[in-house]
């Protein structure tokens, strides 16, 4: 930590980590839905500084770790096979899908190109008229909204050889499927702090009513994460279940209007794939159907998937909370960074990658 930062101070997370130990009086186990705060609790050794009554879960919180194999497959199918330039942030190209990645796909041939963000897609299908251009379109409601204004921007530009190939999830909708399972068995949540400041609270107040369970919306920082952990551990000593906000210096109570027009305008929920949990109803968006024009799976067809192969990462369980990276037999041996056998190991949001770095197994 640093004191130069007030959220990265070193005297003002030790205040926060007296008051919790001070606080707590018995165990509870706290999930963080976010792939910035699982890196940052990591990087910071924040679980070494709580009580040993306190648990830290890590949920589904990174967009590249729960993105499908199978929709992994349709982007190089789409790259092979019908020569389509694919455009994918870079942490995207060494997640396996059911045979090879990306990375591999382009080395065989394919067109692939990394973006910095979504926006490049249409200088890149502009230059490129007699291409098709494939925008693999993953992330949470924080990127949603930038690729609903790509389409809008395509279709006032009047391009016509660019799709999206959309891995897009609604985060409220997959907790509430995780408070469902019978197996769940988390006390309190962080609630992503750059979500809810799309979102906005509603659907979070919902939430904490029916299922009982506290939310703090939390921010990045070290210091951020020990308040909100903090919070969640007073309410539940308390056995309260409210929605607090401790990082409203950035998230309003209803969100972010325009861009959850955009996003509306453009997308609808819609049943999503997760990688290790399935498809689940309305987790998800997909395009409407007055832009399913921009819809790559309809534009080409159903894809030809390389082969079937058994996802041999723990995702599924660490994504609801039932196991942690170290739980894992190949964590660190023949899972590493250079080698990941799951996405969960390849993004920098990603768990393992995380907890690889920072607490790297003897």
């Amino acid at each position: 930590m640093s004191n130069e930062n007030p959220y990265r101070n070193a005297v003002y997370g030790e205040g926060l980590v007296k008051a919790i130990k001070a606080t707590v009086t018995r165990p509870w186990k706290i999930m963080d839905v976010c792939g910035g705060q699982s890196h940052a609790i990591a990087r910071y050794n924040l679980e070494d500084m709580l009580p040993g009554e306190i648990q830290i879960i890590h949920g589904p919180g990174c967009p590249v770790c729960v993105t499908p194999q199978k929709t992994i497959d349709t982007a190089i199918d789409l790259g092979l096979n019908h020569q389509a330039i694919i455009l994918s942030f870079g942490d995207m190209l060494r997640v396996p899908g059911t045979e090879i990645d990306l990375l591999t796909a382009k080395s065989m041939g394919a067109d692939v190109q990394i973006i910095y963000s979504p926006i490049d897609a249409l200088k890149i299908a502009a230059e490129h008229p007699d291409r098709e251009v494939v925008l693999f379109a993953i992330g949470f409601e924080t990127t949603a909204p930038i690729h609903a204004h790509v389409v809008l921007e395509a279709e006032r530009l009047g391009l016509k050889n660019l799709t999206l190939l959309t891995a897009l999830f609604a985060v409220p909708p997959i907790i509430e499927h995780l408070c469902s399972l019978p197996d769940f068995e988390v006390d309190g949540i962080l609630a992503a702090g750059h979500v809810c400041a799309i979102t906005g609270l509603s659907e979070y107040h919902q939430l904490a009513s029916t299922y009982q369970i506290p939310f703090a919306v939390t921010g990045f920082e070290p210091v951020d994460i020990l308040l909100g952990i903090y919070t969640n551990i007073r309410q539940l000593e308390a056995g309260l279940h409210t929605v607090e906000n401790p990082y409203a210096r950035i998230v309003p109570e209803d969100g972010n209007a325009k861009a959850k027009a955009a996003l509306h305008g453009v997308f609808e929920i819609a049943e999503q794939g997760w990688r290790g949990l399935g498809n689940i109803p309305d987790t998800g968006f997909r395009l409407k159907d007055e832009y399913s024009h921009f819809d790559a799976c309809r534009r080409f067809g159903k894809p030809k998937t390389l082969a079937s192969g058994k996802e041999l990462c723990m995702v599924g369980e660490i994504m609801k909370g039932l196991a942690v990276p170290k739980d894992c037999p190949y964590f660190g041996h023949t899972c590493r960074p250079e080698i990941p056998k799951g996405a969960p190991m390849v993004s920098s949001e990603g768990v393992c990658a995380a907890y690889y770095r920072y607490r790297k197994p003897a």
